[in-house]
């Protein structure tokens, strides 16, 4: 990726999930004639998390494979998310940015939905992935149980150095037992 300026090397996107797992089909949106009382409950409600902050946790056993929900949120150039204010002003690392494969940024903060409340894990249960135009969906990367917080690996792209200072400010909390400590993309060494 190449070099970013400050502001989103601070802030960063969620990133190279949806890239690396490729595009996949658009898909279409149906309707339903059924009643509502009929359609199955969303398969996810957002709660505060032992993680960080809030989180998105099953309401249903959701099926491997099965699409959770979209990463919605208005869509902006790179040079736009870098001129953007802080998602927290508490936390200038705190960010709702997840980057396409076509240089944009989904910036959640503005329209976005639940999907911008789950959090990283380095041992996820789901993964993102972007279709053919451009739309971010978040699947199950196995079967997950009714009361489990989703997540992902979020594989952050923070451009620069990456020292222990910088890692420390995207410290993991995700407590897996072979947690990498940080959310960042770890770069591959070179040989």
């Amino acid at each position: 990726m190449p070099a970013r300026n400050e502001k989103t090397s601070r802030t960063s996107t969620k990133s190279g999930t949806a890239a690396s797992k490729g595009k996949r089909p658009a898909r279409t949106a149906g309707t339903s004639a059924r009643p509502a009382s009929a359609r199955p409950k969303r398969a996810y409600v957002v709660r505060n998390s032992e993680i960080h902050g809030r989180g998105v946790f099953a309401t249903r056993t959701i099926r491997k494979g099965a699409d959770i929900i979209e990463y919605r949120g208005r869509r902006v150039s790179m040079e736009e998310a870098d001129e953007l204010p802080d998602s927290d002003p508490k936390n200038p690392y705190h960010t709702f940015l997840f980057e396409l494969n076509d240089g944009r940024v989904i910036d959640a903060a503005v329209r976005g939905n639940a999907a911008r409340w789950i959090n990283h894990s380095c041992r996820p249960n789901c993964v993102p992935y972007e279709d053919d135009r451009g739309r971010v969906f978040i699947e199950a990367k196995r079967t997950i149980r009714a009361g489990e917080e989703l997540s992902y690996d979020y594989k952050l792209n923070v451009p620069g150095r990456h020292t222990k200072a910088l890692l420390a400010h995207y410290t993991c909390r995700c407590g897996a037992p072979r947690c990498r400590g940080t959310m960042v993309e770890v770069r591959k060494k070179k040989t």
